[in-house]
């Protein structure tokens, strides 16, 4: 992409009313627009972040039988009151609406009750057990005080997978299996040092312990306890001498430390499904409750947290697995030589499948490119120009200080696996 043919501008001030960090970045670096508290639009170079974070995740709940579906948006209210959940004093973060004709419907803030009635056609024998199902989609929620940028939005992205089981062993292999993609997932994002499964309580779903994944962070409004041996935490909403015992853990071993909630994993036991009426018959002919499990990664906030974490006084520092482009090519000069020299890099990088944005705006100065380079956070820089040299490239990683001059093949031997 040449960056002539972009409307992306970037600027050095965010708005005087966005206090987080993540937004204040990303507004600046043009991935963002703000429409409103805990709503925004992610530009060109912003959704390229997104759609990476999303394929991450993707290919992780593919490789333990995932299959990906989309869920509706608008949800009819009779299967909520099935699960006792369409009401205000139950939850309480709805957004509802009404059809013309005075039919109430909700806006998907979660899919338990949806998802139960798409597949139920599809389950009726043991045979067609287990599954797993997920989607990425945007969620709804009335939050009362939106805050921390994309990390707690009104609107947001999120992977949301459920797992049907014949049996609790059954179920129990499913969800070890998805905590184990969990993990694959954070280290491919480049947090998987910070982040901890941690046990925290079940809630309304179980009496079960949930699993969240936690982010150790300042701006966390979680605290956490963490066996740094194990990797394993527990949340101080359930830090007692009790759970600490059942989760094998020592209170001298643990650490307190505050973290950003990046993921949940819930047992769901056969709630919703029996509810809902959804059994199926096992190969004695007997009718047999479905255990479930749900699975959550909030995507835009995985970003966000991605945002606040990888970044310095210049700008952004995405991993590489994440970035919206792994080089940036910037020409310092027009003249026939260095234009000639540029064009070769860039359709050679191209060819190769490196994702690289050309910096070709005449107008810019090369302090302007190099400030946009370093605040949108591009992995590698490539600089061509007259004092650089024939066949010889200025090369700069975005989280080394110095520069060195290399070739073209020296540079694919470090970009090209």
């Amino acid at each position: 992409m040449k960056r002539s043919q972009t409307f992306i501008r970037t600027t050095k001030n965010a708005p005087a009313d966005e206090v987080a960090k993540n937004a204040q970045l990303l507004i600046r670096a043009g991935f963002i627009h703000k429409e409103m508290a805990g709503v925004y639009a992610y530009l060109p170079f912003g959704l390229r972040v997104l759609e990476n974070i999303k394929q991450v995740v993707r290919e992780e709940m593919n490789t333990i039988g995932g299959e990906e579906l989309l869920m509706t948006t608008l949800q009819p209210r009779d299967i909520w009151e099935k699960t006792n959940r369409w009401d205000d004093a139950v939850v309480d973060n709805w957004f509802k609406t009404k059809l013309k004709n005075g039919t109430e419907l909700g806006v998907g803030l979660t899919h338990e009750e949806p998802v139960v009635d798409a597949v139920s056609p599809y389950i009726d024998s043991y045979k067609d057990l287990p599954i797993y199902v997920y989607q990425i989609a945007a969620k709804f929620r009335n939050e009362l005080r939106a805050k921390s940028g994309i990390l707690r939005g009104r609107e947001f992205l999120m992977k949301d997978m459920y797992s049907f089981a014949r049996t609790q062993a059954e179920h129990d292999e499913l969800y070890e299996k998805a905590a184990a993609a969990y993990t694959k997932v954070y280290e491919r994002l480049g947090i998987g040092g910070q982040t901890y499964r941690t046990a925290a309580d079940g809630g309304y779903f179980t009496e079960r312990f949930s699993d969240e994944y936690q982010t150790v962070s300042e701006l966390g409004e979680d605290t956490i306890y963490i066996d740094e041996v194990k990797k394993l935490a527990i949340n101080k909403e359930i830090y007692t001498s009790e759970n600490l015992v059942k989760l094998g853990l020592k209170k001298e071993d643990l650490v307190e430390k505050k973290a950003v909630e990046v993921g949940n994993i819930f047992p769901l036991e056969s709630k919703y499904s029996d509810t809902l009426g959804l059994y199926y018959t096992d190969e004695n002919g007997k009718r047999q409750s479905i255990i479930m499990g749900c699975y959550g990664i909030g995507v835009s906030r995985v970003m966000g947290v991605l945002a606040e974490h990888f970044a310095d006084d210049r700008g952004l520092v995405w991993p590489e697995s994440v970035a919206p482009f792994r080089v940036v090519l910037i020409n310092i000069g027009s003249s026939s030589n260095v234009m000639k020299n540029t064009t070769e890099v860039y359709e050679k990088l191209q060819q190769s499948g490196v994702q690289v944005l050309w910096d070709d705006r005449a107008e810019a100065r090369p302090g302007e490119k190099f400030a946009d380079a370093d605040l949108m956070g591009i992995p590698h820089r490539i600089v061509t120009s007259e004092k650089v040299g024939d066949g010889k490239l200025e090369y700069k990683a975005r989280t080394q200080s110095e520069t060195k001059n290399i070739t073209l093949s020296e540079l694919l031997n470090i970009l090209v696996v």
